[in-house]
């Protein structure tokens, strides 16, 4: 599966950028990652007296994309319709329930969740996680996996309210899930 979703990410659509996504993909690295993190504060400390690093670890990240919004974007991708299809059909028609004592609940339909593990699960969070970009020129983001971190120069302090009410509604976190 993952041949098919790999060639996706390489040429994304304008709307889903990679450049700043640096795991599960095949040019990503934590190395990779540090790097580039180093360079973007480095860069703005020639220009900026301090510099502004926000650290935003999610909580159980895999478990709260939701089926809809990925499939929407993956759906953008160049990849062939019988594995988007897969995919659908993939993420589609899973249920949960609770026995407990005896007693069984009722089942509730999962409409969210990626399997970490899956090889599906870590691309599918590459592509959800795609189309986040600062609001503001000069601020940057730097990704690996799920943790995510916002860079922002002196001169757009600011900004950061607006920064991460973005980041929250664009990727449908509430602030329990950030820590």
């Amino acid at each position: 599966m993952e041949r098919f979703l790999y060639p996706a990410l390489l040429v994304p659509p304008c709307s889903l950028t990679f450049s700043d996504q640096y795991a599960f993909r095949p040019t990503g690295s934590t190395t990779a990652a540090i790097i580039q993190l180093f360079h973007i504060i480095t860069e703005l400390l020639t220009y900026h007296p301090y510099v502004v690093v926000i650290s935003l670890d999610f909580s159980k990240a895999f478990d709260t994309v939701r089926h809809a919004s990925l499939l929407q974007k993956l759906a953008m991708r160049d990849i062939p319709d019988c594995v988007y299809n897969w995919l659908v059909v993939y993420f589609s028609g899973h249920y949960h329930c609770i026995a407990f004592h005896g007693q069984i609940s009722s089942l509730l339909n999962i409409s969210a969740s990626i399997i970490q593990g899956s090889g599906v699960g870590p691309v599918s969070y590459v592509v959800n996680a795609g189309d986040l970009t600062p609001v503001t020129p000069g601020n940057s983001f730097c990704k690996f996996a799920e943790d995510t971190y916002l860079v922002i120069p002196a001169s757009s302090i600011n900004s950061r309210s607006d920064e991460l009410d973005n980041f929250i509604e664009n990727t449908a976190y509430s602030l329990s899930n950030v820590v």
